[in-house]
């Protein structure tokens, strides 16, 4: 059997753990006839119902499923994805839509899905697991558990004769040597605690500007500067540690930081990653060029992708980081954002059943559709009559248009207006082929996020539109997301919302808030931020660790109680709800908050010298604490167009408050002159001479 398992663990390659998937609308559900229907018929998630024919007696989890286990003596089967996960319905057309395998599962077995998009805390458990026991993780993710839910062995894409094969082993052992199958959930339970263990780390008297140079050095090691983003392949966006980079630049003045934010916006805004027809882009990159998408998109990425591309045009003016912000924007305005001003999750990778089939062209398609200016546009975006991937193209830029020009004998305004009328011409036939299936649940802590990108696209580029989509969003959340008692929900469908929210969908929300407080100067969202903090603290902090559990302690416990201190492509929930705390303690003279704030960061100073890339959002942190923040206060009738003056520069370590009188904060006291628009600008509630002109002011900045 070592064997046995030591092929499983062989074949499940990084490359097929990380690939997306396919997806049937709801539409096309309804609209089928089918043979079987199980327990997620009732449920919300897009990928659940996708199951939801299956002849497998599939349950959500809960406690109906556990205590039918219990009750039975049967294995739990534990199989976790996500609507836009391709692999996932790879092995549902291969094992779960076939009844020879279904029978297996059902008889010996009692089945549970879940969306690890609404479950995060579930997926985490399992995927420690996985990773404990075979080294390496992924979707979909499969853990063969106890009646209990304690994992005995956890891995992900199973072809269909192994997976028999697998099932029938450890039925078998279940039957014949129980004990030994307990034995190994004890070791697995206890490994995930002990990654889940945290204790009080002692507060530091100070942060050194040597630590925050370390953690640049530990990111400059892992960055391709020749492409762009970490070295290796495949490539995933990381908008924090370009964050992390962009306000390196900013204090220390390394062109290297700046140079390997460029060359990845760049590289990224080129490649076939980045839809380069309709704007938004996909999930991550299979090689190193950025060049092959694995072709979902997902809100989460674009949100940040949005926030960094606008922070990046404020320090560059580079006007191509305007057009890919409006394009993206654009996107997500068209076809993410529902009658209420909300976000959806993600759009598939698949179409037809093909990756990719909805954005890839071949040569006589695009000659049929151009004509004449094929050539040109073929240039442009290395277009081959027989494909540049697997026999199709994905459209991407490797010239820069000055040179396209020269090339073709035309101006590069002429070179511009071709290229331009041909896209849209494409986007038009695009627009008519089947479309990938769109997952349209609503994740609090995405919406969040993309909230957020909305604000920093406003503060850059001066468009109202964007202002107001983003208090729309947040008016969504307060009105469908916010409970009576003061918490959130996590998800929101057709009008459904079901699942107590996690520490992602606090910290993001409050920082959205703040985000949203610091455009609008309206104290209404700085009060929501911190009503939020105080739930969170009262229901998700431990005061053992000083750090922020991922879970209420509200919720049913599950095997173990996990908490997010590594950044990845999206922020811990621990990282952000550290900076939030430094903000909001610092607007609102609160010392518990700055306090904890610390003491998070006191968790994790000692990965940033040797793992800065991941746990780059807390290096953001240390620039706070190294490099004091400034509290510029904006007082007058004229405050919003000085604000909007303001918000055209990139200027880190600044927190903005003000209106036209001096409202509820502290800090703002004493600080409206009747008739006048005065900038103050303090560091640590002490405040230089006010002045009336923003670039005055940008000058006492040090």
């Amino acid at each position: 059997m070592r064997a046995f398992l030591q092929f499983f663990c062989y074949t499940i390659s990084a490359s097929i753990l990380l690939f997306g998937c396919n997806s049937k609308t709801q539409k096309a559900i309804e609209g089928e006839k089918h043979s079987y229907t199980n327990a997620l018929i009732n449920t919300s998630s897009p990928y659940l119902l996708q199951h939801a024919h299956n002849p497998v007696n599939w349950n959500p989890w809960g406690d109906s499923a556990l205590t039918q286990a219990k009750r039975e003596n049967k294995l739990l089967i534990i199989s976790i994805g996500y609507a836009a996960c391709h692999w996932c319905h790879v092995m549902e057309h291969e094992s779960f839509e076939d009844t020879a395998v279904a029978s297996l599962m059902n008889n010996n077995f009692v089945s549970i899905k879940v969306d690890r998009e609404e479950r995060p805390d579930i997926d985490q458990i399992y995927m420690n697991a996985a990773m404990l026991v075979n080294g390496r993780g992924g979707w979909p993710l499969n853990a063969i558990a106890l009646p209990d839910g304690r994992p005995v062995f956890a891995g992900t894409y199973f072809p269909r004769d192994e997976w028999m094969k697998f099932l029938t082993f450890f039925q078998t052992l279940y039957q014949e040597n129980p004990q030994k199958l307990n034995d190994q959930a004890q070791k697995i339970s206890e490994g995930i605690n002990e990654l889940n263990y945290a204790e009080m780390v002692p507060s530091k008297e100070d942060f050194k500007e040597d630590q925050l140079n370390e953690a640049f050095s530990s990111i400059r090691k892992r960055i391709d500067f020749n492409k762009g983003g970490l070295s290796g392949a495949p490539k995933f966006p990381m908008p924090v540690v370009h964050e992390f980079l962009l306000e390196h630049h900013y204090y220390n003045g390394d062109p290297k930081a700046l140079e390997a934010v460029t060359t990845t916006l760049n590289e990224m805004q080129n490649g076939g990653i980045y839809d380069q027809l309709r704007g938004g882009f996909a999930r991550y990159s299979t090689d190193g060029n950025w060049k092959v998408p694995h072709f979902e998109k997902m809100l989460y990425d674009n949100g940040q992708l949005v926030s960094l591309y606008s922070k990046a045009y404020q320090v560059t003016q580079d006007p191509s980081y305007k057009q890919t912000v409006y394009e993206t924007l654009g996107w997500i305005k068209a076809e993410m954002t529902n009658s209420e001003g909300a976000f959806y999750s993600s759009l598939d990778a698949d179409s037809e059943g093909k990756e990719g089939k909805f954005y890839i062209w071949t040569g006589d398609e695009i000659l049929s559709v151009l004509g004449e200016d094929t050539e040109l546009f073929s240039d442009w975006f290395e277009v081959k009559k027989g494909g540049n991937w697997e026999g199709f193209n994905i459209l991407h830029i490797k010239k820069d248009l000055e040179t396209l020009a020269q090339k073709h004998g035309i101006s590069q305004e002429e070179a511009k207006e071709i290229i331009d009328k041909s896209r849209e011409k494409l986007l038009k036939i695009r627009s008519e082929r089947i479309r990938p299936g769109l997952d349209d649940k609503v994740l609090t802590s995405w919406n969040a996020l993309m909230l957020k990108g909305y604000v920093d696209a406003y503060k850059a580029f001066g468009e109202e539109e964007f202002l107001q989509a983003a208090i729309q969003n947040g008016e969504f959340i307060l009105n469908k997301a916010l409970r009576q008692d003061g918490g959130l929900n996590r998800n929101y469908k057709e009008g459904k919302s079901s699942i107590n929210a996690f520490a992602d969908d606090y910290s993001f929300s409050i920082e959205a808030f703040l985000a949203l407080y610091q455009a609008t100067f309206d104290e209404k969202w700085l009060n929501e931020a911190d009503k939020l903090m105080e739930y969170a603290i009262k229901h998700f902090y431990d005061d053992n660790s000083g750090t922020f559990f991922y879970t209420s302690e509200l919720d049913p416990e599950l095997i173990s109680r996990s908490r997010e201190l590594q950044d990845n492509v999206i922020p811990s929930s621990n990282s952000s709800f550290a900076k939030a705390l430094h903000m909001l303690g610092t607007l609102k003279e609160n010392k518990d908050y700055l306090k904890k704030s610390r003491l998070i960061l006191n968790q994790v100073e000692k990965n940033l010298k040797d793992s800065a890339p991941f746990f780059a959002n807390y290096g953001v942190l240390m620039n706070r604490f190294v490099y004091p923040p400034y509290e510029v206060a904006i007082v007058g009738p004229e405050s919003k167009e000085k604000l909007a003056a303001w918000n055209r520069e990139f200027h880190a370590g600044v927190y903005l408050l003000g209106g036209n009188d001096e409202g509820s904060i502290p800090l703002l006291e004493n600080k409206l002159i009747p008739g006048e628009t005065y900038i103050y600008v303090c560091k640590d509630k002490v405040c230089k001479l006010p002045v009336k002109e923003v670039s005055k002011a940008f000058g006492l900045l040090n």
